[in-house]
């Protein structure tokens, strides 16, 4: 499980894009499981302010993706 400190969205995606599948902790936000490269929800962690942060960076990785495409 990798621990981020701080939550910054973009170097969050770039984790979550390279290690594929796996868990998380944002300090300040709670725990989050990805997998195929993408966050999912948590049944437990159900609150507003998670959908955001999965939402916003799922954003992220796919505008990774799309930069990547279009190299």
């Amino acid at each position: 499980m990798k621990i981020f400190k701080k939550y910054s969205p973009k170097h969050i995606a770039r984790y979550v894009k390279a290690f594929f599948k796996g868990r998380i902790y944002i300090q300040g936000r709670g725990a989050y499981e990805f997998n195929h490269g993408k966050l999912i929800m948590l049944k437990d962690y159900q609150t507003p302010k998670h959908r955001q942060t999965v939402s916003e960076i799922n954003r992220c990785i796919d505008k990774f993706n799309h930069e990547q495409d279009a190299a």
